[in-house]
């Protein structure tokens, strides 16, 4: 498996490449920003550009969605409780962020325990609430992408639109069913493992 990661966009998003290594087939999960240069890490790759994949909808996560879709014309997958905030800047605030107004329609709408075939990878949805109300993670084998759902240490605000702290919670404890070893791969900061934050994240252990 392949796992490139570009720091994008002026909030500094953890955009993710993620192939296959025989197929060469990839999928980018939130391009907040920097489109070219997440281009050009595909093609430095020899990989082909299947899907565009978002955790949630807010505005750094989706910068650059638009130019990547226009530029491949992959796929735009969200979960489907997710629609109401693509489809408005307000919601999700590039409105009020240095960007571009961003009103997107997604591709695909996702269920939780949907399944993504990316080459010989199998992507599996797993909706993680409370940050937003579409918040997913995607978990790939022996690794998990948690977008604004859980960082090291921490996790995600929410006050923002569709937020509500007591939903985030209930994520977690979901997340904290999954094997020690997992890695996580968040929207922002360093990465971390499932069994580390069980441990040290107060959110989690303190439950």
């Amino acid at each position: 498996m392949i796992i490139k990661k570009i720091v994008a966009g002026i909030y500094g998003v953890n955009c993710y490449i993620i192939g296959d290594n025989e197929t060469k087939k990839c999928a980018v999960i939130d391009p907040g920003g920097n489109h070219k240069e997440i281009l050009d890490e595909i093609d430095k790759s020899e990989l082909d550009l299947e899907y565009i994949i978002l955790t949630h909808g807010h505005g750094d996560h989706i910068g650059a969605v638009k130019e990547l879709k226009d530029s491949t014309d992959a796929k735009i997958l969200a979960h489907k409780e997710e629609k109401y905030i693509l489809n408005n800047k307000e919601f999700n605030l590039t409105s009020i962020m240095s960007c571009e107004d961003v009103e997107i329609e997604a591709d695909i709408y996702l269920n939780d325990k949907d399944k993504i075939g990316v080459g010989n990878l199998e992507l599996e949805i797993i909706h993680t609430p409370g940050h937003t109300p579409g918040c997913i993670c995607i978990k790939v084998g022996d690794v998990i992408f948690t977008g604004d759902t859980l960082f090291a240490g921490s996790i995600g605000r929410t006050d923002l639109e569709g937020g509500d702290y007591n939903t985030i919670l209930n994520s977690l404890d979901k997340l904290a069913k999954l094997q020690d070893d997992l890695t996580v791969f968040p929207g922002h900061g360093p990465a971390t493992r499932i069994g580390i934050e069980k441990v040290t994240n107060s959110f989690i252990n303190n439950r």
